[in-house]
């Protein structure tokens, strides 16, 4: 049946769509209460979502755009590997090969069961994806300056780890074995459960009040719906053919920038995003799979929507995606991927953003940091004598908008996580957070100005492996229509004996006590030529 055929009371649609988009901010509620990480329990680094019994997304919590495109790429392959569930099954997965995202994230997908006519009847899964602190690999927090994907982290396939309610204690016992904080996981691990648990209760629950028949019928609309307005979107973009390239830094192995290249063709309502000319896939762990290459376009698309579009399968059907294999934008095993999705993903954004300025220059926003800011730290806590793992992404500056300034010390895109509270961190980690303010003046010039940037500053209290995955350290974020680039982010490591070492954007190091690491994010770009008397108002 065609979207615009299928059409339901549009009260009744809308009450369906609060009531799904509830359940899974609920189950994101159950996972933050209930996980042992600062990772997942304060910045809420995880996303949780609803799917039909043929595996289409019909509802997702407002959590994390990186996993908008993603997620149903990882249901798709547990239908694709296992055609028959029960209830009480749970499948978990992080290969990004098979549709996760890098190994930290780990997702776990669980079918739903209603009672029909006396039996036990498929309706749904419910499903959720949560960054866990470390999953092992060369270096603690798994996000390493890898070059291939084995040293990031243990690989875990979709595997039953729960079989009608009963634990695979073999399987989880190998998964713990191989992480450095196994409590830690285990406890993280039980929180997804649960949170999927929460959700299955309550998809039950709408199906006894709907019947499954109309319960079905509601979420083909609502599809059918977020399709219809996905359109409207699309067509309301003049047509024609918009090309930008921007770069990363590097790879982290060599110096050398990392091209990515896009043309966005618009005709009518649909959209076609090709990435033909970026570059080929790196030695380095900048390469990111094909599911994160389409959450960012996904999400740029998402952006032009109405604020209360539903984001569902339909929200992606008028959107196709071009990544060529074998480039940085579709790696292909066994390349390591772990900032892929952190940036890469970044810049992404900002490509397709900087193609769609030149269709919609009152529109789209300058440049934002770009970048995650990724810093992982592990050792032995003094305190207790056992292995810690910390993993912390920072905000920056948010590029300026038409006629109004960028936020300063967010996170952007992406990116949609809470920092670390200082009290919080402090009583996890041997380290204490000795600065923590906003980079005055690193914002870009214009008649709107680009957000300012963080300092975060931390002390050492123990001999740590750090490792930092930033971008944005060389090239900076861009302005549009005159307005100033943002500054560039810089890493320093002030030595105990107080010797002060610049360092790489990506880079692995140990720390020992004393020792201060300040990260200064890039400021966001900014917007329009500003006044004459600013003195700063060339192009950017």
């Amino acid at each position: 049946m065609r979207p615009e055929e299928l059409r339901v009371d549009p009260v009744a649609l809308e009450i369906f769509r609060s009531a799904m988009t509830a359940v899974a901010e609920e189950m994101g509620a159950s996972l933050a209460r209930s996980s042992y990480s600062p990772n997942i329990k304060e910045r809420l680094d995880f996303s949780c979502a609803l799917f039909d019994h043929t595996g289409r997304m019909v509802a997702q919590a407002a959590h994390i755009p990186a996993h908008l495109g993603s997620m149903p790429d990882s249901v798709a392959t547990v239908l694709q590997q296992f055609p028959t569930f029960a209830p009480g099954d749970t499948v978990v997965l992080n290969d990004p090969f098979l549709g996760g995202n890098h190994l930290p994230d780990i997702t776990m997908v669980s079918p739903v069961f209603a009672e029909i006519d006396g039996h036990q009847q498929l309706v749904g899964f419910t499903a959720n994806r949560a960054h866990h602190a470390d999953v092992g690999g060369m270096s603690p927090g798994s996000m390493p300056i890898a070059t291939e994907i084995y040293q990031e982290g243990l690989i875990i396939p979709p595997i039953k780890l729960w079989e009608r309610g009963e634990v695979n204690r073999a399987a989880l016992a190998l998964i713990l074995r191989n992480v450095r904080t196994p409590d830690e996981r285990r406890g993280d691990l039980a929180a997804q459960l649960a949170a999927n648990r929460t959700g299955i209760r309550r998809v039950q629950d709408l199906v006894s009040r709907y019947g499954l028949a109309q319960f079905q019928i509601l979420c083909d609309a609502l599809i059918a719906y977020a399709e219809r307005l996905t359109r409207a979107t699309i067509a309301a973009i003049p047509d024609g053919v918009y090309r930008f390239t921007d770069y990363l830094d590097d790879d982290g192995v060599s110096d050398e920038p990392v091209p990515i290249t896009v043309t966005v063709t618009v005709q009518g309502s649909e959209m076609v995003v090709d990435f033909t000319g970026s570059a080929p896939e790196r030695p380095g762990s900048i390469n990111t799979v094909e599911t994160v290459t389409k959450s960012g376009v996904y999400y740029v698309v998402r952006c032009l929507m109405p604020e209360d579009a539903p984001m569902n399968h339909g929200a992606f059907l008028p959107v196709r995606v071009i990544a060529p294999a074998g480039t940085v934008v579709n790696a292909r095993p066994p390349r390591p991927v772990a900032g892929g999705n952190v940036e890469t993903s970044q810049r992404i954004v900002d490509v397709v953003f900087g193609a769609l300025a030149q269709a919609l220059p009152d529109v789209i926003p300058a440049a934002s940091q770009g970048t995650m800011n990724n810093l992982t730290a592990g050792g032995i806590d003094p305190r207790n004598g056992r292995p810690f793992a910390y993993y912390e992404t920072m905000g920056g500056g948010m590029g300026a908008r038409p006629g109004l300034d960028g936020l300063s010390g967010v996170h952007v895109h992406m990116s949609n996580t809470m920092n670390t509270p200082v009290e919080a961190f402090e009583y996890a980690y041997p380290m204490r957070i000795t600065r923590y303010q906003l980079r005055d003046g690193s914002g870009g010039s214009g008649a709107a100005r680009g957000g300012d940037g963080l300092i975060r500053e931390i002390l050492f209290l123990t001999e740590s492996d750090v490792t930092l995955l930033t971008e944005r350290r060389r090239l900076r974020p861009w302005g549009l229509h005159g307005g100033q680039p943002g500054q560039q982010g810089e890493n320093l490591l002030v030595r105990a004996s107080g010797e002060t070492v610049r360092l790489r954007g990506k880079h692995r190091f140990p720390a020992r006590p004393g020792d201060r690491l300040i990260v200064q994010t890039p400021g966001g770009g900014g917007w329009g030529c500003a006044p004459a008397s600013d003195g700063d108002s060339g192009p950017s």
